[in-house]
């Protein structure tokens, strides 16, 4: 396929940027490389309101019969990306190319869905949520939040990481691939690149530093992690619970 296609199929979510397969979610590397292939055959072009942008990734124009809620206020969701119906959009918030967004989902304000990233159905992205895009390299899996999660205001998840269906992260959280996820649930840490499990309540926390940095350890220095505390209960579910009459 040449790299309109792949641009055209994402919008309708014939194509995705990367696909879960026995389990673990995998890169597709083909929509990638039409995705770069098509910031190499753009050329800049002046569109209204001041901006300039390859002129083969404009910004996406919604209609009534999409569903989706685009808030006016400054939002813009790129050529190339999927926005199902029943989405909010709220101002302003940026959906790249290559980002899938699943039904149900609320994107608040400030909110960034990055390049190639997947959010799943039902899913809550507080204002100021940085969710990382990743386009190379080409085999690298893009963030995937799954169906249900509900991400706290101000949090960055980058490089990557995976958050499981139904799992909450409290606001400021920053999960990356150098950032250690400590179990205090089930006692053990997560291994580089495992998937934040299904259900986890994730706060920030700290650690001492590396056992290397002596003088940094003898001013008590501490280094980010974060923490799993609960696993969620019916309690936390009902007060996560989003409100249909927002719909």
């Amino acid at each position: 396929m040449n790299w309109m296609d792949i641009l055209n199929k994402l919008e309708t979510g014939e194509l995705r940027s990367a696909n879960k397969v026995n389990g673990k979610w995998v890169a597709n590397t083909e929509v990638k490389q039409g995705i770069l292939e098509a910031f190499k055959a753009g050329e800049l072009k002046e569109f209204a309101g001041g901006f300039v942008d390859k002129h083969n990734l404009p910004a996406r124009e919604f209609k009534v019969a999409d569903k989706v809620r685009m808030v006016p206020g400054g939002s813009s969701v790129r050529r190339g990306s999927f926005v199902a119906s029943g989405v909010i959009i709220m101002p302003p918030a940026y959906i790249n190319v290559g980002a899938y967004v699943d039904s149900g989902t609320m994107v608040d304000s400030h909110a960034l869905v990055g390049s190639c990233a997947q959010i799943g159905k039902n899913v809550h992205l507080s204002a100021g949520v940085q969710i990382g895009g990743v386009l190379e390299p080409i085999g690298l899996a893009p963030v995937v939040i799954e169906d249900n999660a509900f991400i706290g205001a101000g949090s960055i998840i980058v490089e990557g990481v995976q958050v499981g269906a139904g799992a909450v992260i409290a606001p400021g959280v920053i999960l990356s691939r150098g950032v250690p996820v400590y179990d205090c649930v089930n006692e053990r840490i997560l291994e580089v690149g495992e998937p934040i499990p299904a259900n986890a309540v994730v706060v920030s926390g700290s650690r001492p530093a590396s056992k290397n940095l002596n003088w940094a350890n003898e001013l008590g220095l501490q280094m980010r992690c974060a923490l799993i505390i609960k696993y969620k209960d019916a309690k936390t579910s009902a007060s996560l619970e989003l409100e249909s009459i927002l719909r």
